[in-house]
């Protein structure tokens, strides 16, 4: 199922990126999208858990809101400017900095506690210096081109949707690698966030399907103000209205159910460790069908945001395996007395 995502992740950075470069307003696909999504979600989440909602209160409303502000509407508009300015591989290898970026911000607010007398808390502490450092070799060094050759594959789409008026900004310096770098902090301050509200509003689906229609509301507001000719909203040429209907119902609604089943099952941990797979994935179809070419600096920074997450996992994992131990002991107890 975890690899499913990543493959329908991956497909959203590519045909996101041909809407961007066929000169779609970033502003605009985020708002479309996030409609998409709710339009999809909402009817599901009402289903599924109208016996299940606790009645809603002021305070959760409030997280609610600011969770939908941070977790989408910044966090998209943010990943998706920087995805126009730079490239999918660029956007998908600094994504991955997100696991370090919630450590920090966990330990900041006390969710979670650095242990550096211990060796799991040395993997995450390196670990997150090793990911930042890959970031910034990613972001300020190009480096030669790796002599990989191109590939034979002619994607007719990929040209039709070049507007020739946008040439040139698809690898503009520091601002494109900024920006995702800027959305995986607000990813992880949602994060923060979402651990304290899953408390008082356990029902995901729900939450979820509130959380877009705010951001929905949120990024129309920011598209109005950022681009209100209302020709500039249109869906045509095709892949406009594809990459919109495929990150919203694809990516932001199938893809946030698959992802709740696999955490309920396997926990979150499972569920980080494929992050590094969706880079692998985009870089091959970036380089097979936008013949996109990979610099040294790309490759050298990806490794280590990949060496640096890995790091960070190891050692939460190792932290985790008292806990869970004593929840086999626990449940093998009960086994017992119920057997007795």
């Amino acid at each position: 199922m975890m690899v499913i995502v990543q493959i329908e992740f991956a497909g959203m950075n590519i045909f996101s990126k041909l809407a961007l470069d066929s000169g779609m307003n970033p502003f605009i696909h985020v708002a479309y999208r996030q409609l998409f999504a709710s339009v999809t979600l909402t009817p599901l989440a009402y289903f599924i858990e109208r016996r299940k909602r606790p009645p809603m209160t002021l305070s959760i409303f409030i997280q609610i809101f600011f969770c939908s502000l941070f977790g989408l509407t910044m966090n998209q508009i943010t990943y998706f400017v920087g995805l126009k300015y730079s490239t999918p591989t660029i956007a998908c290898a600094l994504s991955n900095l997100l696991p370090a970026l919630t450590f920090v911000l966990a330990v900041i607010f006390k969710q979670e506690s650095a242990k550096l007398k211990t060796l799991a808390g040395q993997a995450k502490l390196f670990g997150t210096f090793i990911g930042v450092g890959g970031a910034m070799l990613l972001s300020m060094y190009h480096g030669p081109i790796v002599p990989i050759g191109e590939s034979s594959i002619h994607l007719t789409i990929a040209d039709m949707a070049k507007d020739p008026n946008q040439s040139g900004q698809g690898n503009s310096n520091l601002l494109g690698p900024f920006l995702v770098i800027l959305s995986s902090l607000t990813w992880a301050i949602w994060f923060i966030l979402q651990a304290r509200m899953c408390n008082k509003y356990p029902v995901p689906y729900s939450s979820s399907a509130l959380m877009l229609s705010m951001a929905t509301v949120e990024c129309l507001a920011f598209g109005f103000i950022m681009e209100p000719r209302l020709h500039e909203w249109s869906l045509f040429p095709p892949i406009r209205a594809f990459s919109s209907i495929y990150a919203g119902v694809v990516c932001s609604a199938m893809g946030v159910c698959m992802m709740s089943w696999c955490i309920e099952r396997k926990g979150p941990l499972f569920v980080s460790v494929f992050s590094p797979l969706l880079l692998v994935i985009v870089a091959a179809l970036s380089w097979a069908l936008l013949r996109e070419k990979l610099y040294l600096g790309t490759v050298l920074g990806s490794v280590l945001i990949v060496i640096g997450l890995y790091g960070v996992l190891w050692g939460k994992s190792k932290e985790m395996e008292p806990l869970q131990h004593q929840e086999e002991l626990k449940d093998t107890k009960d086994v017992d007395m119920e057997m007795q």
